[in-house]
């Protein structure tokens, strides 16, 4: 707009100068009131907002990237490490216990002569889990796969578990349907799990068993997401404390930008 005005002074100086100003139709001076106020206003559209947060420095498609590499690394690692012989049962953090209703009387069973019982259905329900959790490959890749960049942000910005709390949005219902046909299948040998079940669905209609524990298979299906969802618990944490292996310069860029 000033350089306008200075324009129309420098032509008021030589002849013709004020004629050209009193010659210009009111659609023309409204035009050029319009292009100067667009031109004053560019810089600002490129501007951050004043509120912008520390996430807005960075390139969303750039950030969602890293972040896509570091989640597909850690979830693949923590299947890797469950998804195998002894995943879960040589693993204290995770292995899978009695259910409530047999660890109440495992003392009365040992006792019993029945040891051997529980031992082969312990070991059983873990195999269990190890068999079903190379399920939750595709799965999990397909949740990556589909994040936006407010998924990203959203994790970025959030707790420290939520990149768990993301996968377990994205997947818990899905992954309760693929796991529980494998664990059936395996734990449906054992007899005394079968018994269990028989005994089990009396003891929810009387309210002395859980639900969740309303048969082994059920009771297996739960604990061996609880497990892969604190195995990617564990990989997110590697994930925060060293994000250069994980995603690479940029990630590390965005999580410091978040401290």
């Amino acid at each position: 707009m000033k350089n306008i005005l200075l324009m129309n002074k420098s032509r008021a100086g030589h002849p013709g100068g004020e004629a050209s100003r009193k010659v210009l139709p009111g659609s023309a001076k409204r035009r050029l009131l319009v292009q100067s106020a667009s031109i004053a206003l560019v810089p600002g559209l490129f501007a951050a907002p004043a509120n912008a947060g520390p996430l807005d420095a960075f390139s969303n498609l750039d950030a969602t990237r890293a972040l896509r590499t570091a989640l597909d690394q850690g979830s693949l690692a923590a299947i890797g490490k469950l998804g195998i012989e002894g995943g879960f049962l040589n693993n204290p953090q995770v292995k899978i216990p009695l259910p409530d209703g047999l660890k109440k009387i495992e003392s009365v069973l040992r006792t019993l002569g029945r040891g051997a019982e529980l031992d082969a259905l312990i070991s059983s329900m873990n195999r269990a889990a190890e068999l079903a959790v190379p399920q939750a490959k595709q799965m999990v890749a397909g949740a990556i796969k589909a994040m936006t960049v407010q998924d990203a942000k959203g994790i970025l910005s959030g707790g420290d578990d939520s990149v768990t709390q993301f996968f377990k949005g994205k997947t818990l219902s899905g992954l309760t349907e693929r796991f529980l046909p494998v664990v059936s299948s395996t734990v449906s040998k054992i007899g005394l799990a079968r018994r269990y079940d028989e005994l089990a669905a009396h003891g929810v209609k009387l309210g002395l068993i859980d639900k969740k524990s309303a048969s082994v298979q059920t009771f297996v299906t739960g604990r061996a997401l609880d497990g892969l969802y604190f195995m990617i618990a564990q990989e997110e944490k590697a994930i925060r404390a060293d994000p250069v292996r994980a995603g690479g310069a940029i990630l590390q860029r965005v999580f410091g930008a978040l401290k």
